[in-house]
């Protein structure tokens, strides 16, 4: 399948980097987004997660999240520095470590760490990893557009699809809201919370929903938490130039992207909790993102049952940031 044309469904991080593989590989690449590409658009959730490279609490998720996970933020340090050299901006992937706050449970955490060869520390009560990144992740859209845009990939923004309808061998044309068809050989759907959307009549078992997570930015002194903070579903990271992200909820209420008040609360109270030092500290943003909620956190990835030119790339719950740079890997492998 060298040198074939594919349409990408999906300009969030894990779209970007599929293309960018694609593109590595030969292909004649198109990438499709209903927004615009590295904007801050609400409900993305490729620019509101925090870029932490890791699962959290992995010892409760099956093996085949962690694998996918740890291969895809090992993938980072890489992806990073060849972005940066490419197009000058950086995404800023640092190796913070992360440092897990009582209470949990210590000696499954640490069996964990050794069955998957991770060093750990165990400090007081606390439990740190220093393998763990994080990357500043609407940097790191910033720079695969850029990347994707110097390399020859055709950018279609603001441009949404119709439903796929039932019945299809293979996808002959993908129309468009506006009457456009797109053509290509090859359509890979990267598009999160709204893949369900896409694929709903195509009998396809395809379990994904969105889950908002709300998120506050504070600014403080840069080198004031020097590792990710993570207790009872609560984590706390900070840049290099000093913002603060601390969050976030998780939500069942559709396609709402809003924000609200007891949240902003409840999450202020978790912050100042877990770092005293910011109380009385100006919030600077509350936002929030739809992630693709799947049953144990689980993609899909690889080929439609039915339509033989269709593959998905989606579905990655909390982890589409850490995982991204493995699964665009496996896409790509399956196209070649």
């Amino acid at each position: 399948m060298a040198n074939s044309s594919v349409v990408v469904v999906g300009g969030g991080i894990v779209g970007c980097l599929t293309a960018m593989q694609l593109r590595q590989q030969g292909h004649a690449v198109t990438v499709v987004e209903r927004n615009v590409i590295a904007a801050q658009t609400s409900g993305e959730s490729s620019w509101a997660g925090a870029g932490i490279a890791f699962p959290l609490l992995p010892w409760f998720y099956q093996d085949v999240v962690n694998s996918l996970a740890l291969a895809g933020a090992r993938a980072y340090p890489a992806v990073s520095a060849a972005l940066f050299d490419d197009t000058g901006i950086d995404p800023e992937c640092t190796r913070s470590g992360m440092r897990i706050q009582p209470p949990y449970d210590l000696e499954r955490a640490k069996d964990w760490c050794q069955r998957f060869d991770l060093a750990y520390e165990v400090e007081g009560d606390a439990l740190l990893i220093p393998e763990v990144l994080q990357i500043r992740n609407p940097r790191l859209l910033q720079a695969l557009k850029a990347w994707l845009i110097k390399h020859g990939v055709t950018l279609r923004e603001q441009t949404q699809l119709m439903p796929l309808q039932q019945g299809q061998a293979a996808i002959q044309g993908w129309p468009t809201t506006t009457g456009d068809t797109l053509v290509a050989d090859v359509f890979v759907v990267t598009s999160g919370a709204w893949s369900f959307e896409l694929l709903k009549h195509t009998a396809l078992q395809l379990d994904v929903k969105p889950m908002r997570g709300q998120m506050l930015l504070y600014q403080m002194p840069p080198g004031l938490v020097p590792h990710i903070l993570y207790r009872e579903g609560f984590y706390m990271l900070q840049r290099r130039d000093g913002h603060l992200l601390a969050g976030s909820s998780l939500e069942d209420v559709g396609f709402d992207s809003g924000v609200t008040e007891s949240m902003r609360l409840e999450m202020l109270q978790k912050a100042e909790a877990m770092l005293p030092a910011l109380r009385g500290q100006p919030i600077i943003q509350h936002w929030s993102g739809l992630r693709p909620g799947t049953p144990h956190n689980i993609p899909t990835i690889g080929q439609h049952p039915q339509i033989e030119n269709l593959y998905l790339n989606t579905g990655h719950f909390r982890y589409g940031v850490t995982m991204a740079p493995e699964c665009a890997r496996q896409i790509a492998a399956l196209l070649a």
